[in-house]
């Protein structure tokens, strides 16, 4: 140690001066954690400090235990991060690269929309439901639809029903082929995110053995502890509960439909995708009935106070002008009631307890997204698990925080 020095001086805490010819003469600052670690007396193997050598290993007044203790390592993931989703901020504590903690910060999107729309008619607020999950925006509007139909004691006409049911499988297959291809992304595929629309089949051969590493036995959750933390969807049939509303509390006519529920057996990032996959072969057998069972006729209800009338029929009566003008201007009434409504949303159950009072706008709106609920689980999945499973996993939870911050 400094073999070239000629002279090494230490005094308590203070700062070390070193000179020596070939430095010129220059000094050396030592920084503070150098000084704090080597503070007391210490050996120097060098010939020129021959005093110092007289001290054995055993004496304690220049040889002291240094007692230190090991600390985890705290990283911020995101908000700003391509793996997260939306404005995700994870406080993660680390054991080397195993993950020991998962605290999720969220509310970076919070808006207020449960409180907006009790300022809204019931007409105004339908446009915040397609920005809850801006990915699957038709099945929020059919939940919203719903909820305010039981309130009215309103029967939707089959076709429109239909039409419903037709567009709610569009939307969750566009919901799933963002969710696979971004995942696969995510964990480092990037050749599927551009091939997995037209040629599936090929695309297996080439990234089945990768994908396999990076997903098979990562975040498995039971089917227990699915239940305790609220999931529903993809999450819950992952790990082996075949549930789905839309075959357990069947609305607008999906008994008319013919489909399989698809489950999981271990509950792992492996069967979540295949769910996902296989629920987009079942969503394309229900447009296909759908589209040949499609009945004829009106598609809304006839009540002009609840329904604007057609411009032919504007034209001619003054009545429905006035019903036009009323509707748009101050909303309709809803009878005072509460209810709560539930669809089987590409990501889950997303569920709205709407209360009225009344009037014309909602009294109370509240909004359960199946977002939030997987959100919270993700320190009990992700725990124990390498750093970099933590993106796989968040990309199986398929995570939009226009629903989880509202």
């Amino acid at each position: 140690m400094f073999r070239s020095a000629s002279k090494l001086l230490q005094n308590g805490n203070q700062w070390f001066t070193v000179s020596s010819g070939n430095t010129r003469g220059a000094r050396w600052w030592a920084d503070r954690e150098f000084v704090k670690n080597m503070s007391g007396k210490f050996l120097v193997p060098m010939p020129e400090c021959e005093k110092f050598m007289k001290y054995s290993p055993s004496d304690t007044h220049w040889a002291e235990k240094v007692e230190r203790t090991a600390s985890n390592t705290f990283i911020n993931f995101g908000p700003q991060h391509p793996a997260a989703h939306g404005v995700l901020r994870l406080i993660l504590q680390l054991e080397g690269e195993t993950v020991v903690r998962c605290d999720p910060h969220i509310g970076l999107l919070h808006r207020g929309t449960e409180k907006l729309i009790e300022y809204k008619t019931y007409t105004q607020a339908l446009p915040y439901m397609d920005r809850l999950d801006y990915v699957s925006m038709m099945c929020n509007e059919q939940c919203y639809s719903l909820a305010v139909e039981k309130l009215l004691n309103i029967e939707v006409p089959k076709r429109g029903k239909y039409i419903r049911v037709l567009f709610a499988e569009i939307t969750r297959i566009l919901n799933h082929i963002m969710g696979v291809t971004t995942h696969c992304l995510d964990i480092g595929g990037m050749t599927p995110f551009f091939w997995l629309f037209e040629e599936r089949e090929k695309l297996m051969e080439f990234y089945e053995s990768i994908w396999k590493q990076r997903t098979v036995d990562i975040g498995v959750i039971s089917a227990e502890d699915a239940l305790n933390w609220g999931c529903s969807g993809v999450i819950l049939r992952g790990s082996g509960i075949k549930w789905d509303l839309r075959k357990t509390q069947p609305y607008d006519n999906y008994e008319d439909f013919d489909f399989d529920v698809p489950i999981g057996k271990k509950g792992d990032c492996y069967d979540r995708y295949l769910c996902r996959v296989e629920e987009m072969r079942q969503s394309l057998r229900i447009i296909e009935q759908c589209l040949n069972k499609m009945p004829s006729g009106e598609v809304r209800t006839d009540d002009n106070k609840v329904c604007p009338p057609s411009r032919e029929e504007m034209k001619t009566s003054m009545e429905a002008l006035i019903h036009h003008f009323k509707l748009f201007s101050e909303g309709y009434q809803v009878p005072p009631g509460a209810t709560y409504t539930a669809v089987e949303a590409p990501k889950g159950e997303f569920g709205l307890y709407m209360v009225s009072d009344g009037s014309s706008k909602p009294y109370r709106c509240k909004i359960k997204a199946p977002g939030f609920a997987h959100l919270s689980a993700l320190d009990f999945i992700g725990r124990n698990h390498m750093l970099a499973d933590i993106v796989a996993i968040i990309g199986t939870l398929d995570i939009v925080f226009g629903e989880v911050d509202r």
